[in-house]
């Protein structure tokens, strides 16, 4: 028996917006208002809004919440700052990824660890499974927390309308508590489009009073409601991972070109160390397929799970493709064999469908904004 999907808390105000609504990981969310390429457009020149609200928040308390939030993930959390934010991932005793996640420290014992959406249950489990013999607690807090976020290089104008928070101290990668809009909230900087932004989160009742209050602040920025159409096009520009495509259980962070985010020279054991320890060891001597990018020198479009080719044999295989509106063509990231990966390598295609279509073979990402 299938459920209904899960409604955020801006799911009306979406609805009157004419958003055209799908399910996302359980979630009824936005896909688009009107064009996906005006929305994509729009971050890259000028702002857009998107309700993130269905992303997972975890919240670990307790003396020793920095040792064990260390043992469960990859990264060194202990050496987290107050404000300051990381991106890490969580995985199996086989080195398998679960989920990456971004883990803020928000005090001296407090903690958010922010999953993906399809993944969030699947993290929380792990962690209360991996709680044990620490002084630490590990709380659902996804019913706490609506999240907006503001992406796109006039962001930094809007935010400075709606609130005096110092935004120009906060990094990225960092998050402080502030006021935005008459609305008490977390105001991060890490964002998902390869553009400067802010996320918020807040309480759901504060959701709509906030969304109406950033999008009257926009206006004159040419700010304008974004879907999860165009944060796809948008991350995948950005050469950013998703899971399920780039990362999965069955990759180790070193397989999928990360290894930099496992920090074994950390105090203690964690999980997964010994098969990440021989992955590591694997990755050096014989280099596993690479994650690169490829632009299609025609017009049709690879997808997911589309092999890539030379030679007339399958060297690897997409993981994400679209049209990019940035560059005017379609791109790909994929993985592929190491004797491939070099940028500019010639003969590489990928099977769409029966026809080998050419693509170049680039490093990623596709694009980078301009500092």
């Amino acid at each position: 028996m299938s459920t209904a999907p899960r409604l955020t808390a801006l799911d009306a105000l979406h609805r009157s917006l004419g958003a055209t609504m799908t399910d996302f990981a359980g979630w009824d969310m936005p896909l688009r208002y009107a064009s996906e390429r005006d929305e994509h457009n729009a971050v890259r020149t000028r702002a857009g809004l998107f309700d993130l609200s269905h992303m997972g928040e975890i919240t670990v308390t307790g003396p020793e919440a920095a040792a064990f939030l260390s043992y469960a993930l990859v990264g060194n959390i202990a050496t987290v700052g107050n404000g300051r934010a990381r991106y890490t991932m969580i995985v199996q005793e086989d080195g398998g990824i679960v989920d990456d996640l971004i883990v803020y420290r928000l005090g001296e014992t407090e903690y958010m660890v922010v999953a993906n959406a399809g993944n969030a249950q699947i993290v929380l489990d792990a962690l209360a499974a991996r709680v044990g013999g620490f002084d630490a607690e590990v709380r659902d807090d996804r019913d706490a927390y609506a999240l907006l976020a503001v992406q796109g290089p006039e962001s930094p104008a809007i935010m400075k309308a709606v609130t005096d928070a110092d935004l120009d101290g906060l990094k990225y990668y960092a998050g402080l508590p502030g006021t935005v809009a008459g609305v008490p909230a977390l105001i991060a900087r890490t964002g998902y489009t390869g553009e400067d932004g802010f996320e918020l989160f807040v309480a759901p009742e504060h959701a709509e009073q906030l969304w109406r209050a950033l999008t009257e602040a926009g206006a004159p920025h040419g700010l304008i409601p974004c879907g999860l159409s165009c944060r796809d096009t948008l991350r995948l520009e950005a050469g950013m991972p998703l899971y399920g495509h780039e990362l999965t259980t069955a990759l180790t962070p070193f397989d999928a070109g990360l290894g930099r985010v496992v920090k074994f020279e950390k105090e203690g054991d964690f999980v997964g160390r010994e098969a990440l320890t021989a992955a590591a060891d694997r990755a050096e001597s014989a280099p596993p397929r690479k994650l690169v990018g490829l632009i299609a020198e025609g017009r049709r479009v690879p997808r997911a799970g589309f092999p890539v080719v030379a030679d007339g044999k399958v060297i690897g295989e997409v993981t994400s493709g679209a049209p990019s509106p940035t560059l005017g063509r379609p791109i790909a990231m994929a993985y592929v064999d190491a004797a491939f990966a070099a940028p500019g390598t010639e003969g590489v295609g990928v099977d769409i469908r029966g026809t080998h279509e050419p693509y170049e073979v680039v490093a990623l990402p596709f694009y980078k904004r301009q500092k």
